[in-house]
């Protein structure tokens, strides 16, 4: 038995509700239930109970047994003291608040057999624990909570998005620049990504728009790409003598060098490449968070990232070594992790900030626009028959796997919700 079940059963309003009684003796009627405190204090607040005939309002404390309230410090902290129901699954011991008053306590009583289904997801050792009775949830209790899981994994996403707002002084062009650059690292570098970005405000690098080479210099520079000698190679060597000027004219400290991964990486995805990529796409006259934000459509938006790195690297990945001549273009999977990932979230959280609902819609639109990804997460939920056509269904269960499955959350989980109640219905 746990507490979270416990509240699951209280909230949900699953337990017996006739003939309850406080361990004094009285009748106790749950008018409601109260609100889920997911904070500091008791676990439900502006309950209603009638204890006898008096009718209370309050707050309502869960726990195993009722010795636990004691044991937790209740007693003593006055936090407590608008505590009018201790509800507990074994009463073994009385309760007493901050201001030595006695806290009615009662004995939850349920059918056992929603514990037993309870205990089938917990201890289940699948990914997916309810992937035997996932059949049992009918198409629209899947599409609900699929587009609420869309949304949560968009807000959760704009968490992020506003905490770096907060540490450029709430400057969008900034904060979209330094989001991009972290997705331009595509997990594995997105942390020297962002690193290189914290490091050189975009502001300079507005200064240099129009002139390619020297984007380059200051990207490379501040990546502490630009620290060997390489005099054969004459690109370099322009972008050496190029960052130099800069470093000094704005005072600039690169970040170190090894931070950059390279091994296990295919050779499209090495952090120069993708360095060289996101120059070209800052050599435009137009600020990008502005051309993002007013383009009306997908197409308009793939247009702004139909970018190739410069002509040096048609046959090379790195600096020091020739590859085949092949153009380095933005591929199709990356325009599709920068939609999903940064684009999409950022319209979400743009909207909310400056109260235009219109920005958050398209940015759900938008989602339901772009392909599914495709990795093992959402190969598992194919086989379990959900139909996953775009981005929106897919991110919901991303969501959904990480969040709830993989935390064993499913008495957070409208599917685990449904499948503990379902053979007692």
């Amino acid at each position: 038995m746990t507490e979270d079940f416990l509240q699951f059963i209280w909230q949900r309003g699953l337990f017996v509700q006739q003939d309850n009684h406080t361990d004094g003796g009285e009748l106790v009627e749950v008018v409601r239930m109260g609100m889920l405190n997911t904070h500091a204090g008791p676990d439900f607040t502006d309950a209603r109970i009638r204890i006898g005939d008096t009718l209370w309002a309050g707050c309502v404390e869960i726990h195993l047994r009722s010795s636990d309230w004691e044991k937790h410090g209740h007693h003593t902290d006055a936090a407590y003291n608008n505590v009018i129901l201790h509800v507990v699954y074994q009463h073994d011991a009385p309760a007493y608040n901050a201001l030595r008053a006695k806290v009615p306590v009662m004995e939850l009583r349920f059918d056992d057999r929603y514990f037993q289904n309870y205990l089938q997801l917990s201890d289940s050792k699948e990914k997916i624990a309810c992937k035997d009775k996932i059949a049992l949830i009918d198409d629209f209790s899947r599409m609900n909570w699929l587009d609420r899981l869309a949304v949560e994994r968009l807000e959760q996403k704009s968490e992020a998005i506003m905490q770096t707002c907060e540490a450029t002084g709430h400057d969008w062009e900034e904060t979209f620049y330094r989001r991009l650059a972290r997705n331009f690292g595509f997990s594995l570098n997105s942390l020297p990504f962002e690193s290189l970005a914290k490091s050189l405000p975009l502001r300079i690098l507005q200064k240099h728009s129009d002139h390619l080479q020297q984007l380059e210099a200051l990207l490379f520079g501040q990546a502490g790409m630009l620290q060997e000698k390489m005099p054969e190679n004459e690109y370099y060597s322009a972008l050496q003598s190029e960052y130099r000027f800069l470093q000094t004219k704005y005072n600039l400290m690169p970040i170190e060098g090894f931070l950059w991964k390279f091994l296990r990486l295919r050779p499209v995805n090495f952090p120069t490449l993708r360095i060289a990529q996101f120059a070209a796409l800052l050599y435009q006259s137009e600020p990008l968070f502005s051309r993002i934000i007013t383009a009306k459509d997908l197409s308009a938006k793939e247009s702004i990232f139909a970018i190739e790195a410069s002509p040096f690297w048609d046959n090379h990945y790195v600096f020091g070594k020739i590859s085949d001549k092949r153009r380095k273009v933005l591929g199709k999977s990356a325009f599709l992790s920068i939609m999903i990932n940064t684009v999409a979230p950022f319209l979400f959280v743009y909207g909310k900030a400056r109260g235009k609902e219109d920005d958050c819609i398209r940015a759900v639109e938008l989602l339901g626009q772009l392909p599914a990804e495709h990795n093992s997460i959402i190969t598992g939920w194919e086989t379990l028959g959900f139909r996953i056509d775009n981005a929106f269904t897919s991110q919901a269960l991303l969501q959904l796997q990480n969040e709830y499955c993989n935390a064993r959350r499913c008495l957070h989980c409208a599917f685990g919700n449904a499948i503990v109640k379902s053979s007692t219905e």
